[in-house]
């Protein structure tokens, strides 16, 4: 936990969409800064809480939500929702009345505000595209990038959670200034190894390319162990008819995180073949709980594990379960490798995260009031 101490803001607006890991994170931030004193409004967007998501929040002291459910830059036809967005989080600053905004998605950052911004670049589409399809998106995303590029621009400090991403923001937005890299991080407290099971864990949105679960659905094809895949089948705004299937894995929809800790306890080896991954909490606290890691060879999860797991191409199948099949029959080698991962994953606490944060936050707010005399 971090002390309490005047480094830290006394009050944050902070937005958050509430489809991925984007929620995760920003609640624990919220967390570790509600621990020291900070008073967080969190301002969520692109599809209205969960159940489970109210009852997480609401365990957060200092914590006052503002729901929505506008379009996000990135969803479908957004244009209209980010327009009406801009009226209501001014609303929000003028009845809240932070030191500093810190923005989770990128189009409105260049709107009224009366304090600092900071923007988190967790993903963006034009890197998706590029790892993901390998050609660029189409003509109706032209709109999407000159508005990213603008707000960019906009943005007293932008943060990446990894090198590999300032990176592709600057190829596709740049150049751009005042790019720094925090990783995110998760409550190390709460994940430790446990007796492990004979099957094969990954969890995300099943329903993104990304994630390239149709990959680890062929590896898994004749395996040994059973492959669990953990995650909405759904995406935003489809029909229950359009949910992905998946033929050799066990498929189980989105789950309670409290739930879902009781599966990266007992999974053995934890597969993730993804084609773009910019951080990927879910990895990280799969390693915490002393998981092998089987991820995609791409330069973002390279970048944080280092030596600590087991790297395939994405799109080769077949050396994906060759690789899923020798670490089910090598324990030594597999728990040697859950060791490792568990290593790794315990330099990206929470409580690192918040302070990276707040050193940040107060550079910012020193610049905003300008010298001292």
């Amino acid at each position: 936990m971090t002390v309490n101490n005047h480094s830290h803001p006394r009050r944050v607006l902070m937005t958050s969409d509430t489809v991925g890991g984007v929620w995760t994170y920003a609640l624990t931030l919220a967390r570790e800064l509600s621990d020291s004193g900070t008073e967080i409004a969190l301002a969520t967007m692109g599809r209205s809480l969960t159940r489970e998501q109210r009852q997480a929040a609401s365990k957060i002291k200092h914590l006052e939500i503002f729901e929505s459910a506008f379009r996000l830059e990135w969803m479908s036809e957004p244009w209209e929702d980010v327009e009406r967005a801009e009226t209501w989080l001014l609303d929000i600053e003028s009845q809240v009345r932070p030191e500093l905004i810190h923005l989770n998605h990128f189009c409105h950052t260049a709107i009224a505000w009366q304090r600092p911004k900071l923007v988190v670049a967790h993903s963006d589409v034009y890197s998706w595209y590029r790892a993901v399809k390998g050609t660029p998106p189409g003509g109706e995303w032209n709109r999407y990038r000159e508005e990213v590029s603008r707000n960019l621009r906009a943005a007293d400090l932008i943060v990446t959670p990894t090198s590999a991403m300032r990176d592709s923001l600057q190829y596709f937005y740049g150049p751009l200034e005042t790019v720094r890299v925090i990783s995110n991080g998760t409550r190390i407290d709460r994940f430790r190894p446990a007796k492990k099971s004979d099957y094969i864990l990954s969890v995300g949105r099943l329903w993104d390319d990304s994630k390239n679960i149709r990959t680890l659905d062929l590896a898994a094809d004749g395996l040994p162990w059973p492959t669990v895949v953990i995650g909405s089948r759904l995406s935003p705004g489809a029909a229950r008819v359009d949910a992905v299937t998946f033929s050799n894995v066990l498929t189980i929809d989105e789950l309670p995180h409290e739930t879902l800790i009781r599966y990266f306890e007992e999974a053995s080896i934890y597969a993730s073949p993804a084609k773009y991954e910019p951080f990927g909490l879910s990895a990280l606290e799969a390693a915490l709980n002393g998981c092998a890691l089987v991820l995609g060879d791409i330069p973002s999860l390279r970048e944080i594990w280092c030596d600590s797991a087991v790297f395939v191409d994405p799109n080769d199948p077949a050396h994906l379960k060759e690789t899923l099949f020798r670490l089910i029959h090598d324990r030594q080698s597999r728990e040697e490798l859950g060791r490792r991962a568990r290593t790794r994953a315990l330099v990206f606490g929470a409580e690192q995260m918040c302070d990276s944060y707040c050193r940040e936050y107060r550079s910012l707010l020193q610049s905003s009031r300008g010298p001292s005399r």
